[in-house]
């Protein structure tokens, strides 16, 4: 019910600060930092806005041959182990997923279908809608876009853009966050969680 609100909010910053385009992290630089801190400044301030953010920290481990599956498979098995937790049974969602490829729709079928399953929501009430989107077209996902991007930047310790390290710095401050660890489970603002893959 706050889509439309949330989404004006945010082209409104883009308007004030002259961007006509997609806010993505990889467009972050000296000149519109100052409109990235204001998109993330909102997202903290917006009590309707939540983050969870799956990072797995040694992805060199992975071995999709030994679990028969394909990295695309992998991709939307951590989608379900980052969803699964936040859903609740006596709730009713709508799952947008940022466009990933040309089989994403096929995909979210099987990924819904499993995480209805996970619940025992076998009537599929839990989940009123589950559909890819194009990020450019919904101004919300940008704010998704540009904190996965800042947690990817962070977690690989990359540091060469001072606006972007700037930005990382501003979102330790309000989170209250290292951004390296775990954050309590139950964190509903901005909860992080570090996947270990197995060595195996």
């Amino acid at each position: 019910s706050k889509t439309r609100e949330i989404n004006e909010h945010i082209r409104h910053i883009k308007q004030m600060h002259s961007i006509n385009h997609e806010m993505k992290w990889v467009k972050v630089s000296s000149s519109k930092e100052k409109a990235y801190l204001e998109l993330v400044k909102y997202f903290f301030d917006c009590p309707d806005l939540h983050f969870r953010v799956l990072i797995v920290d040694n992805k060199d481990a992975l071995n999709h041959e030994s679990h028969n599956q394909t990295h695309d498979e992998w991709y939307y098995k951590m989608y379900f182990r980052m969803l699964k937790t936040i859903l609740d049974p006596a709730d009713i969602y709508n799952i947008y997923i940022d466009v990933k490829d040309t089989k994403s729709k096929t995909k979210i079928v099987k990924l819904k279908e499993v995480l209805a399953n996970s619940h025992y929501d076998f009537s599929n009430r839990m989940i009123k809608n589950m559909q890819v989107i194009r990020s450019d077209e919904v101004e919300i996902m940008q704010i998704v876009d540009v904190l996965i991007g800042a947690m990817a930047y962070y977690s690989r310790d990359l540091s060469k853009v001072t606006a972007k390290n700037n930005i990382i710095e501003y979102i330790k401050e309000r989170s209250g966050y290292t951004l390296k660890k775990n954050t309590l489970y139950r964190e509903s603002k901005f909860n992080i969680f570090h996947l270990q893959l197995s060595e195996d």
